[in-house]
């Protein structure tokens, strides 16, 4: 379960870089304080969030590859960060277990996006999955 805490924090930034340009440190920091982690769960938290921040063109792009109907744009902010943070886990995770991302995704989807989203966000990343073969 604290795993789930540590996607969820990484989550709630990524959501913040987003939708305010907000300093990443800075919210994992804040975030930190409200409901502090573990610290192996902390580093796995912000392993997420730079990772993530650092390969955002390249999973843009291979999100908008698998998205037809909708561009990275235009998709809700909790989706396409959802979409991002699980695709950078699946693809450069160092101990990318592509299953449980995915499920993790879904389990935030659920409590964050709308019920619509849990389809679209599987369908996705489940694509981004077949990259690896």
């Amino acid at each position: 379960m604290s795993r789930r805490k540590a996607r969820e924090l990484a989550f709630k930034v990524l959501f913040q870089v987003d939708q305010v340009a907000a300093d990443p440190h800075q919210a994992y920091q804040y975030l930190q304080q409200e409901d502090p982690l573990a610290d192996k769960d902390s580093a796995f938290a912000w392993h997420l969030i730079q990772g993530t921040i650092e390969k955002i063109d390249a999973i843009d792009a291979i999100i908008a590859g698998y998205s037809k109907d909708w561009t990275v744009e235009r998709m809700s902010s909790v989706d396409r960060n959802l979409l991002r943070m699980a695709s950078y886990e699946i693809l450069w995770g160092e101990e990318a277990q592509p299953v449980v991302a995915i499920d993790e995704a879904l389990e935030i989807a659920k409590k964050y996006s709308e019920p619509a989203s849990v389809g679209f966000i599987n369908a996705i990343l489940d694509k981004v999955r077949g990259e690896l073969t």
